[in-house]
C-alpha cells in the first residue's frame, strides 16, 4: 500500500475526530493514565467495544500537552495492511504532523503481528495501543516489552460519568436529591454506560453487541458453531448475575463438552463482554471448580433478553459488581472480588478481600420493605460475618438508608445511587 493511500485515511480520521470534537458533547473520564505518559514507552487501553476508548486515549494525550498522531486500525483501508507496512504508518503521521512525541494506535489488534512495530516504537516514543481483546497483550508484545508496558481496562460510564455527561456536577442529602438521584438512577439502569446510546439510543445496544460477537470472538478465534456460540451467549446474558455451571449449559445446547463451554465463556471474557467471580474460598482450588457468577460489562446488554423493569434487584447487583471491578482497575489495587455461598444455600453477592483478609461483606438487597427478603439477606451476612471473621457489612438498597445493628453486629444501609457517588474507593 503507498504512503499516500495511508496518509489520506489517517487525515480523514483526523477529520472525523476533529468534527466530533465541534459537534459531540465529549466528557473527561474518571480514570487518569498521565503517569504511564510521562517518558517513552506503551500503554495499552483495553476495553469492551464502544466504550469509549478512543477519545479517553485522545483526552489523555491533549493532557500532556504533547504533539501527538492518531491512527485508527478498525478504518477498512488500513485493516488490509500488513505488519511490514506499519513503518509507512509513521511515514504518513510525519508528513500530516511533523515530528510528534505521542502515537494513538486504535484497535491495532486487526494487525496481524503487529507487536514487533510498537515493541520498536515505544523505545523513542510515549505510544497509546487500544484494543477489544485482553489476549492482545498475552504474546510477544508482553514478552519484548517486560517493564516497559502498561496496560488499563476502561469500563463504559460510571453512574457518575453518566451524571456528567447529563451535566450535573454534584448531589446532595436533601430530599430533593435523593428523588432527583433516583430518577437518574432508574434512567442509567435503562440506557447503560455505553457512550453511543446518549448519541444514537438504546437500539445502538444491539448493533454493539453483533459487532462485539462477530468481529471480537467468532471471527478471531475462527469459531465454526457460530449459532451454537450465539445460543450460549443469549443463555448467559438471560442468567446474568447467577450461577453459571458449564455443565448445566453443555447439556441445554447439546454441546458435546464441558471443555467447549468453558472455552466459549474464555473468549466472551476476553472481548470483556462479561465479567466473572469466582466462590469464595481460602482453597484456591476450591475456587476453581465452584460455579462461577457471570455479569454483563454493560447492563444495557440484559435488554436484549427481557424488560429492564422486569427484575430491578438482578440489575442493582450486575450494576453494583461492575462498579467494584471499575474501582479495582482505576485504583490499580489487586483487592479480590468474590461471592460467598454455604452447603445450606445461604449467599453473600459479594466479598471483597485484601490479601488473604477478608475485608467487606456485600449484600444487595433492592426492596428492603420485603421484610422476609430483607431477613433472608440479612441471615446469609451475619452468618457469612461470624464464619468469614468480618465486620464491615453493607447492604445496598434501592433507596433505605441507615444503620442497624442485629445480633451484636452493625449492618450499613445504602441506597445504590449514594454509594455510586460515594467515592472511587474498593470499598
Amino acid at each position: 500500500m503507498e504512503v499516500s493511500e495511508i496518509k489520506r485515511s489517517i487525515a480523514d480520521q483526523k477529520e472525523e475526530v476533529r468534527e466530533k470534537f465541534r459537534s459531540e458533547k465529549i466528557i473527561q473520564r474518571t480514570p487518569s493514565i498521565d503517569s504511564y505518559l510521562r517518558h517513552p514507552g506503551a500503554v495499552a487501553i483495553l476495553g469492551v467495544r464502544r466504550c469509549g476508548k478512543s477519545f479517553f486515549s485522545i483526552l489523555s494525550a491533549m493532557k500532556t500537552g504533547s504533539s501527538y498522531g492518531y491512527v485508527n486500525f478498525d478504518d477498512p483501508v488500513l485493516a488490509e495492511l500488513k505488519s511490514t507496512e506499519l513503518k509507512k504508518v509513521m511515514e504518513a503521521i510525519y508528513q500530516l504532523n511533523g515530528d510528534v512525541d505521542l502515537v494513538i494506535l486504535d484497535e491495532i489488534q486487526n494487525i496481524k503481528k503487529w507487536e514487533t512495530f510498537v515493541a520498536r516504537l515505544r523505545e523513542t516514543k510515549k505510544v497509546i495501543i487500544t484494543g477489544s481483546n485482553s489476549e492482545m497483550l498475552s504474546g510477544e508484545l508482553s514478552t519484548r516489552m517486560t517493564g516497559r508496558h502498561m496496560d488499563f481496562m476502561l469500563f463504559p460510564f460510571s453512574f457518575r460519568e453518566y451524571l456528567s455527561y447529563k451535566g450535573l456536577s454534584g448531589i446532595g442529602y436533601t430530599t430533593k436529591d435523593a428523588a432527583r438521584a433516583k430518577a437518574l438512577l432508574d434512567s442509567y439502569i435503562r440506557e447503560g454506560g455505553f457512550p453511543e446510546v446518549q448519541k444514537y439510543g438504546p437500539k445502538i445496544v444491539k448493533q454493539i453487541y453483533d459487532d462485539i460477537i462477530s468481529k471480537d470472538i467468532i471471527r478471531r478465534y475462527n469459531i465454526r458453531f457460530g449459532s451454537a456460540f450465539r445460543e450460549l451467549m443469549m443463555m448467559l446474558i438471560s442468567n446474568f448475575s447467577s450461577e453459571t455451571s458449564y455443565n448445566k449449559m453443555k447439556n441445554i445446547l447439546g454441546l458435546k463438552s464441558v471443555h467447549t463451554v468453558k472455552k466459549y465463556v474464555e473468549y466472551a471474557q476476553n472481548a470483556y463482554l462479561f465479567l466473572k467471580v469466582s466462590k469464595y474460598s481460602p482453597k484456591m482450588k476450591e475456587q476453581l471448580i465452584s460455579p462461577k457468577k457471570i455479569y454483563l460489562t454493560d447492563h444495557a446488554l440484559a435488554g436484549m433478553t427481557f424488560r429492564v423493569s422486569e427484575n430491578n434487584g438482578r440489575l442493582y447487583e450486575n450494576i453494583t459488581a461492575v462498579e467494584l471491578f471499575r474501582r479495582k482497575a482505576y485504583n490499580e489495587t489487586e483487592a479480590g472480588i468474590f461471592y460467598w455461598k454455604d452447603y445450606l444455600g445461604h449467599e453473600v453477592d459479594f466479598v471483597l478481600t485484601e490479601g488473604h483478609k477478608v475485608k467487606q461483606l456485600m449484600q444487595v438487597c433492592y426492596d428492603t420493605d420485603d421484610m422476609a427478603t430483607k431477613e433472608r439477606e440479612t441471615r446469609s451476612l451475619l452468618k457469612a460475618s461470624r464464619q468469614l471473621k468480618c465486620n464491615n457489612l453493607l447492604v445496598i438498597t434501592g433507596g433505605y438508608e441507615g444503620e442497624e445493628n442485629l445480633k451484636g453486629k452493625t449492618i450499613k444501609f445504602v441506597p445504590l445511587w449514594r454509594w455510586l457517588l460515594s467515592g472511587s474507593h474498593l470499598q
